[in-house]
C-alpha cells in the first residue's frame, strides 16, 4: 500500500526534501521546471494526446466480447433466434432500446426480449451495425433492412436505405417505392418517388404496380395537377387500365376515380366515342353526372368561366397557362395603352401587345373560344368612342372590328351565350339606358330591350343564362347607387332584383362557383369603400363577405383557380393602388399578393390562357 507520503510526494507537493522550501533544487515537486512562481502551467507543461484508432479498437473490442458470449447481459429473440448482446451497445445506438431499457416496464430488467415484426436476418445486420459501423445494403434486403431499421429507430441505417432506394428509381418501382417509402414516413423519398412518378407518367401507367393500386391512390395521383401527360386523354386510359385489371370489383367505385379525370379537357370526339362507350361509364348515375358537366363545358364555351371546378383546371405541364390579362387604364397623369399579364402562381408580369390607341373606362370580357374583346372608352382628349378591338393570343395581335351603335365610355360589358352585351354608359354628352348586344360570327351589333335606367359605371356580369347589372350611377355628381336587375335573353325583358345591402358605382364585378361578387365602388355616404357583397341568384339575396385590405374604386376583377383577384383602383382622390389582393372563398379571406407595373385605375381585366412562349418564362418578375 502506497503511504500518505509517497502519495502527496506523487502529486509534488510532499513534505520531503525541498518540500519546505529550504531544500535542494532538484527536489521532484519543488518548483516549477520553467523557474516560474506562478502556479499556472505553461504550455510546455501539457500535452494532449488522441488515438485515432482508439473508437474503432473499442468497437472492436467490444464485437470480440460479443460473439464470444462474454459480458452479454440480454439475448434479443427473434423467429426463433437468438442474440446475445450488451444492454449499453444497443442503448447508444438505438433511441428504441434505450427508451426501453430506462423505462419501467418489465423489458427493462428482463434478460430475454422477444422482437416481433422484425426480420431475425435484419436484426442481425443492424447487431452486425452497431458493434462494426459496417452494413451491406442490397436489392434484396433493403426494404426489408428499412423497416428494421425504421422499427428500432436506427436513422442512419434508414436514411442510408432511403438513398438506396432512391438512386434505383425507375418507372417499374417508382409507385411501389412511393408507396413503401410513405407507410414507412420516408417523407423525402415519398416525395421523390412521387414525383418520378408524376413526371414518367406515361411509362408508369401500363405497368404492374399502377393497376395493382388500391382506388385512393389511384385517385391521390390522378388528381394531381403535377401529373405530366401530353394530352387529359392518357389520363383517362390509364383510368380504365386499372379498372379493366379487376373490372367486377372496380366498376361500384370507378366514379371516384373518373372524378379526378379532368373530362372537359378531353376531345369532345373522345368524350363521345371512347368515354362513354364504357360499361362502367355508361352503368354509374355518377360517372353520367361528370360526363354531362364536360358535355355543357363544350356546349357552352362562353359560360366555362362559371363553370370551373378542378375538373377544368388545365394540369401544370400543359404548354398553355391562365393569367390576368390588365388593358389600359389611367393614373393621375396618363391614360395608357399598355396591356400586360399576371401569371398568379409565379407572381410576375410580361408585356403583350399594346392597344392601338390609350384609352380608360372602357368593358372588357373573354369569350368562350378564348378571345379578348375590348369596346368602348374614352380618349385622353375626353371623346368617347364605339370601337370595338378582339386580342388573339395566339398571333399576340389585336384586332378591329365592327363598332358599337353608340359611342359608349364608363359602360358594363359582359359576354352571354355566344354574344357581347355592352349596358349603358356615357356618349359623350349623357347617360345611357340602352343595351346592345355583338354576334361574333356576324360581326354586327344589335339593339336589345332598354334598361329602366340611363346608368354609368355599373358592374355588369353573366351569370346562369342571364345578365346581372349591379349598381352604377344616375346623377351628375355620380353618387352610386343600390338599384340591382337582370336581363333574360329569351323573354328580351328587364326584372328587378333585391337591392345591394351597400349602394355603389364604379365597382367591379366577377362569378366566383356560381355566385357574383360585387366589389369596390363609391357612393358620396362611404366615399371609396372595401367593402365587397355577393349575391345568390338561388335564393335572390345579397350577403355581405370580408372587405378588402383596401378601399378601390374602379378596380379591374378576374377569377383564377377558385380565386378572386383584384387589382389597381383609386382610394380618394389621385391616390392611385399598384396592389394586388387575391379572395379565398374558402377561408372568406383578402391576401395582398403582388403588385402592378403601374398604379392604376380604370382599368379592365380578364383571365385568359396564352401559350407559354407568347409570353416566355414568367417564371422571372418583369424588371
Amino acid at each position: 500500500m502506497i503511504s500518505r507520503r509517497s502519495r502527496q510526494s506523487l502529486r509534488g507537493g510532499g513534505d520531503g526534501a525541498g518540500g519546505g522550501g529550504q531544500g535542494g533544487e532538484g527536489a521532484a515537486g519543488g518548483r516549477p521546471l520553467s523557474g516560474s512562481d506562478s502556479n499556472t502551467p505553461s504550455p510546455g507543461d501539457e500535452c494532449k494526446y488522441e488515438d485515432g484508432q482508439h473508437s474503432e479498437s473499442v468497437l472492436q473490442g467490444l464485437n470480440d466480447l460479443r460473439l464470444q458470449g462474454h459480458f452479454c447481459d440480454v439475448t434479443l429473440c427473434v423467429d426463433g433466434q437468438n442474440f446475445p448482446v450488451h444492454r449499453a451497445v444497443l442503448a447508444s445506438f438505438s433511441p428504441y432500446f434505450r427508451a426501453m431499457f430506462l423505462s419501467s416496464l418489465a423489458e427493462s430488467q428482463q434478460e430475454h426480449i422477444t422482437l416481433s415484426g422484425v426480420d431475425a436476418n435484419m436484426v442481425g445486420l443492424l447487431l452486425e451495425y452497431a458493434y462494426t459501423s459496417r452494413i451491406t445494403i442490397t436489392k434484396n434486403n433493403v426494404q426489408n433492412l428499412l423497416s428494421a431499421s425504421n422499427l428500432l429507430e436506427v436513422a442512419t441505417v434508414r436514411e442510408a436505405c432511403c438513398r438506396f432506394l432512391e438512386r434505383h428509381i425507375d418507372a417499374t418501382n417508382c409507385v411501389g417505392i412511393h408507396c413503401f417509402a410513405e407507410a414507412h414516413s420516408c417523407q423525402d423519398l415519398t416525395k421523390k418517388a412521387k414525383a418520378y412518378t408524376l413526371k414518367n407518367f406515361s411509362h408508369v401507367m401500363g405497368g404492374d404496380e399502377w393497376i395493382n393500386l388500391g382506388v385512393e391512390k389511384v385517385v391521390e395521383l390522378l388528381g394531381t395537377d403535377e401529373l405530366e401527360v401530353e394530352r387529359e386523354e392518357q389520363v383517362f386510359q390509364a383510368a380504365t387500365t386499372w379498372l379493366h385489371q379487376s373490372q367486377a370489383s372496380r366498376t361500384p367505385v370507378f366514379h371516384k376515380v373518373l372524378e379526378y379525370v379532368r373530362l372537359p379537357l378531353l376531345s369532345p370526339y373522345f368524350l363521345v366515342d371512347v368515354v362513354e362507350s364504357e360499361m362502367a361509364v355508361r352503368s354509374s348515375p355518377e360517372c353520367r353526372l361528370l360526363v354531362e358537366e364536360a358535355r355543357l363545358y363544350h356546349l357552352l364555351p362562353d359560360r366555362r368561366f362559371q363553370l370551373t371546378s378542378p375538373r377544368t383546371k388545365p394540369r401544370k405541364n400543359t404548354n398553355t397557362t391562365t393569367v390576368i390579362v390588365a388593358v389600359g387604364g389611367e393614373d393621375n397623369k396618363l391614360v395608357l395603352r399598355s396591356v400586360e399579364c399576371y401569371d398568379p402562381h409565379a407572381h410576375s408580369w410580361r408585356s403583350l401587345s399594346c392597344l392601338p390607341f390609350a384609352v380608360s373606362k372602357h368593358g372588357l370580357v373573354v369569350s368562350g373560344e378564348n378571345l379578348l374583346y375590348l369596346a368602348g372608352g374614352e380618349f385622353p382628349d375626353g371623346s368617347v368612342t364605339r370601337c370595338l378591338w378582339r386580342y388573339d393570343p395566339v398571333l399576340d395581335e389585336w384586332h378591329d372590328l365592327a363598332p358599337m351603335e353608340s359611342p359608349r365610355s364608363e359602360l358594363g360589358l359582359a359576354t352571354l351565350d355566344g354574344h357581347i352585351y355592352a349596358v349603358g354608359g356615357w356618349s359623350g354628352t349623357c347617360r345611357l339606358n340602352t343595351v346592345e348586344k355583338y354576334d361574333p360570327r356576324s360581326n354586327s351589333w344589335s339593339s336589345v330591350a332598354d334598361m329602366n335606367l340611363a346608368i354609368t359605371s355599373p358592374a355588369v356580369v353573366a351569370c346562369q343564362g342571364k345578365l346581372f347589372v349591379a349598381g352604377g350611377a344616375i346623377l351628375e355628381d355620380g353618387d352610386g347607387i343600390d338599384w340591382a336587375q337582370v336581363y333574360n335573353p329569351h323573354t328580351n325583358t328587364w326584372e328587378e332584383l333585391p337591392r345591394m345591402m351597400i349602394p355603389r358605382s364604379g365597382s367591379s364585378a366577377a362569378v366566383l362557383h356560381g355566385l357574383i361578387y360585387i366589389v369596390g365602388g363609391w357612393h358620396a355616404s362611404t366615399e371609396n369603400t372595401n367593402k365587397v357583397e355577393r349575391f345568390d341568384s338561388r335564393t335572390n339575396s345579397w350577403q355581405l363577405v370580408a372587405p378588402m385590405c383596401e378601399k378601390r374604386y374602379r378596380p379591374g376583377v378576374a377569377v383564377v383557380d377558385g380565386h378572386l383577384y383584384v387589382l389597381g383602383g383609386e382610394d380618394g382622390w389621385e391616390h392611385f393602388h399598384d396592389t394586388i389582393e387575391c379572395y379565398s372563398p374558402v377561408e372568406d379571406k383578402w391576401t395582398m399578393v403582388g403588385e402592378m407595373l403601374t398604379a392604376r385605375s380604370w382599368l379592365s381585366c380578364a383571365p385568359l390562357k396564352i401559350k407559354k412562349e407568347i409570353i416566355g418564362d414568367l417564371a422571372t418578375p418583369m424588371s
